[in-house]
């Protein structure tokens, strides 16, 4: 068992221990932290289960399944934070997915590859695409607050109705960048399958793997509802004790617990000069939560009775817009250094302060 795995399983202690300090009625910050470490394991436990699945059954079916399950932790808190009414921090928790992918992910991993390799590579193609993809999120973004800001006495269901088309219309794209990433031109994407599997642990491919890791994904992810059922709950009074607002707490916070596996695994990457798939995860994390994860939680809303939209924070829409700007600024030229992954690691702690000070 590797080392990382060895990390993985202790922290696994830290799930009964959420549990238990929610039953103790212990003081609100105590369940936050506890219920925060305890989804980290969980969410790696799933990512590392849906990659052995993927690698059983093929490209196209596990390039489908990595799709729905690569943000399933993202998509289990937001739902149950919406199901709470938590609307406002939800928002939150997109954005700040968003931010943290592109400047802390990928300035981690930028900058800790530079400092072994004096330039790194990886394919300017695939990255032109995925930034034009990520200025298509950022214009759906924009539109709400453009048409809010625009308009007087706008009815509530007005941006809603935006948003549901846009979500539906944000989906369907979303779905032809799997045909195209898949099936017409995955060609371009031979290098990053190549980089995928060395990356990933290897699979016996028998049967008894497969229903093996189907069993822990999906045990994972009943035991990661419960486990968020519990960070939620005592999100509101945590967050008042600590004297942070909603909004730091679901653009900083709430993405770290769920998302720091994602950052350590890019950094990993880049550190073993395989760029492409540290780019791949850091850009292709961000556009899953913008063109899927954000889009299914405003149907979702929807229909539970919680309205969501895309009407975000406008300083949220500002964070996002500068780091998709800077972010499409590094990777256009398919190279790196690690002074634009400073770069990038500065502009994520500016506005982390920003928002930290944000009234």
């Amino acid at each position: 068992m590797k080392t990382k795995d060895k990390v993985l399983l202790r922290m696994l202690v830290f799930v009964p221990i959420a549990f238990a300090t929610e039953w103790l009625h212990l003081h609100p910050v105590i369940v936050f932290l506890a219920s925060g470490l305890a989804i980290v394991p969980l969410a790696a436990w799933i990512a590392n289960s849906t990659e052995e699945i993927a690698s059983v059954v093929g490209p196209s079916l596990g390039g489908l399944l990595n799709a729905t399950f690569g943000n399933a932790t993202e998509m289990i808190i937001s739902i149950v934070a919406l199901q709470a009414g938590l609307v406002e921090v939800v928002k939150a928790s997109i954005t700040g997915t968003i931010v943290a992918n592109l400047l802390l992910a990928l300035g981690a991993a930028i900058t800790l590859g530079g400092l072994q390799y004096k330039e790194q590579e990886f394919q300017p193609t695939v990255a032109r695409i995925n930034a034009s993809s990520l200025n298509l999120a950022l214009v759906v973004l924009l539109t709400p607050t453009a048409i809010d800001f625009t308009s007087k006495g706008l009815q509530p269901s007005t941006i809603n109705n935006f948003s549901a088309v846009a979500s539906v219309l944000l989906l369907v794209f979303y779905l032809l960048t799997l045909l195209f990433s898949m099936k017409t031109h995955k060609d371009m994407y031979e290098l990053r399958a190549t980089e995928v599997d060395d990356a990933i642990h290897e699979s016996s491919g028998d049967k008894t793997s497969l229903w093996k890791n189907i069993a822990t994904l999906l045990v994972c992810t009943i035991v990661l509802v419960f486990v968020s059922d519990v960070l939620v709950a005592s999100l509101e009074k945590a967050i008042t004790t600590l004297g942070f607002t909603s909004l730091f707490t679901g653009v900083i916070l709430i993405p770290l617990f769920g998302g720091i596996v994602e950052y350590i695994a890019a950094a990993t990457f880049a550190m073993k000069n395989k760029m492409d798939l540290a780019v791949a995860v850091a850009m292709g994390s961000s556009l899953q939560i913008a063109m899927f994860v954000a889009p299914i939680l405003v149907l979702v809303g929807q229909l539970m009775g919680k309205p969501m939209n895309l009407d975000f924070n406008p300083f949220e829409v500002l964070a996002v817009a500068i780091a998709v700007i800077i972010t499409n600024s590094i990777s256009s030229d398919g190279r790196s250094n690690w002074l634009e992954g400073a770069l990038l690691l500065t502009t994520y702690v500016v506005l982390g302060t920003a928002f930290y000070f944000h009234p």
